[in-house]
């Protein structure tokens, strides 16, 4: 008999689980070696997904706690990548600390120095104040001062040694424009946040590479990352007769989407939308939605994976790793109308 194991049928079913056999998850239950540590977690993780108790023997201390901080829930994005980043960070052996930005509650440097009085490990900062560059990035300098590792994601700055994890945000944009103009779209707008932030910056700077026209260069509507952001700035866009809309994400495409509609067009027969994200079930609106996807388990992974090597004392340099994004093609794009085209 197995400690922690009633029956057979429950090592059938946790070896179903983690794709394993039952031995294995026999020699990990009863704490046997020779099992890899990837393979140890994956029969621990099926045991938690099924409902099981862990043996007490199999409930093993936390390395340290790890901050991570983001700007909001309410856009999915923000959600999937917390869960990425948390379920490696157990895979560790840390233990993650959700830390949520909203509006009139703690701010991004008061929520590090409750961290920091909690003695966390590192921090993962995620689309927080380092994006905006009209903001000092001393706080981070500061931090770095204090010996506390940590890694940013979404936003460069020239100014902060440290580790920087960021989808090609260019590329992103000149996929999205070329997928509309081999549809055959020629008044394609861009509906992006503002420029002070450093993803909107460089998906502007893709967007009006790709479209060197002076013209083009006008269809442009700086907005909340938003459904309402995009509902205002589709609108605009609709206005000046644009028959393809790029979003700076998927909430904004859905807003492009409502404005649309409120006007009586129909997308994709009238006008098409590209989002970026491929936030969690955003195949799933109606239309489903075209978007740009941003490669967040890698881009989780490596973070994760940057933070730790400065936590064992690697030195820690100034460095950016990009990440190349997927244009995901589905039903809110299509060729431009005829009447349009001509």
């Amino acid at each position: 008999m197995v400690a922690g194991v009633t029956s057979p049928l429950r090592l059938t079913d946790i070896a179903a689980q983690a794709q394993v056999s039952e031995a294995t998850v026999s020699r990990v239950l009863n704490g046997k070696a020779g099992v890899a540590a990837g393979t140890r977690h994956r029969v621990l993780a099926a045991m938690d997904l099924l409902g099981y108790e862990r043996p007490v023997r199999l409930r093993r201390r936390s390395n340290g706690l790890v901050g991570l901080l983001i700007p909001e829930l309410t856009n999915p994005i923000f959600p999937a990548f917390a869960q990425v980043i948390e379920q490696a960070l157990a895979g560790h052996g840390y233990t993650p600390v959700l830390c949520t930005q909203t509006p009139g509650g703690a701010t991004e440097d008061e929520l590090v120095e409750q961290l920091e009085e909690r003695g966390v490990t590192g921090i993962v900062f995620l689309s927080g104040l380092h994006a905006d560059a009209s903001l000092d990035p001393s706080r981070y300098q500061r931090l770095s001062s204090r010996g506390v590792p940590f890694v940013l994601i979404n936003g460069f700055n020239e100014h902060v040694n440290a580790p920087f994890i960021s989808p090609d945000d260019r590329a992103a944009a000149d996929m999205a424009v070329r997928h509309l103009a081999d549809l055959g779209h020629r008044r394609i707008g861009l509906a992006i946040g503002p420029t002070r932030y450093v993803p909107s910056a460089r998906k502007e700077a893709g967007f009006k590479a790709a479209l060197p026209s002076a013209e083009s260069q006008g269809l442009i509507q700086r907005t909340l990352f938003t459904v309402e952001g995009g509902h205002a700035a589709g609108g605009a866009l609709l206005e000046r007769g644009c028959t393809g809309i790029v979003c700076g994400s998927d909430p904004m495409a859905l807003g492009v989407i409502r404005a649309a509609r409120e006007r009586g067009l129909r997308v994709p027969e009238d006008v098409s939308v590209v989002g970026f994200d491929d936030s969690p079930l955003i195949a799933f609106t109606d239309p489903p939605l075209t978007t740009v996807r941003q490669p967040v388990r890698a881009m989780a992974t490596a973070a994760v994976g940057a933070l730790l090597e400065a936590v064992a004392g690697t030195p820690v340099q100034r460095t950016e790793y990009v990440f190349q994004p997927e244009l995901v093609v589905r039903g809110s794009t299509a060729q431009v109308p005829e009447a349009t085209a001509l």
